[in-house]
């Protein structure tokens, strides 16, 4: 399994680096693979060349080819004006619109201060849901006081526990489907519904007592009305 860690932090040493290292250890712990870690600072240049020109080169194709191949993905961002930064977002909408359906996508954030906590949720869960992303229940924010606090280390192995669950493979596959199926419009699950010879949907289970009549037949009764 690939495991790709996308990391906007802009110092060096940088607290969302750190996080996603240790959110990466944490789904290690459960996987046993090496993650890739994408920096975005190092990309800056090449994200903004491609927002202007339409054409990434050739280090930021491959960063954008990484994630669309990966099976599962941990996305760290710095909070700016209380979203995610400007860089980060930049970088994903440079993604393919289809390349995270149904990517498990573990989420977090770096502050100065826990009131942006909630930025995983009224920011980040948006926007990989946006992008058909399966995004885990545990969201990880750490403030500067939690480095080194028994709640932050956690999250953190709860997170990974629960990303490295939806990378298993059956798990990734049954996300895939249900998000497939998920696509179709109505219009379209109904013709590819099994039907009888009489046209009635055979895949309906109807409760005790309820029949299914067949559209022809029933539109006979009504005219014989």
């Amino acid at each position: 399994m690939k495991l790709i860690v996308v990391s906007a932090g802009l110092s060096s040493p940088s607290s969302t680096r750190l996080l996603a290292d240790r959110l990466a250890a944490a789904t290690l712990a459960h996987t046993g693979t090496e993650p890739e870690v994408i920096e975005l600072r190092d990309l800056a240049t090449e994200i903004a060349q491609h927002l202007v020109t339409g054409f990434p080169p050739a280090r930021l194709a491959a960063a954008l080819d990484a994630v669309a191949a990966a099976d599962g993905l941990i996305a760290v961002t710095p909070v700016f004006a209380a979203s995610y930064s400007g860089l980060f977002k930049s970088f994903f909408d440079l993604i393919d619109k289809d390349a995270l359906t149904a990517k498990p996508v573990l989420i977090g954030a770096t502050g100065g201060t826990a009131r942006h906590s909630l930025v995983t949720e009224h920011a980040l869960r948006p926007l990989f849901t946006h992008l058909r992303a399966l995004v885990p229940p545990t969201a990880v924010y750490a403030a500067s006081e939690d480095w080194g606090q028994e709640g932050l280390a956690q999250r953190i192995a709860r997170a990974g526990a629960e990303l490295a669950r939806l990378m298993a493979p059956a798990a990734r596959d049954a996300a895939r489907d249900a998000a497939r199926d998920a696509a179709l419009d109505p219009d379209t699950a109904t013709v590819l519904a099994p039907r009888s010879p009489t046209g009635a949907i055979t895949s309906v289970k109807p409760a005790a007592g309820f029949e299914i009549v067949p559209f022809e037949q029933r539109l006979a009764a009504l005219r014989a009305e």
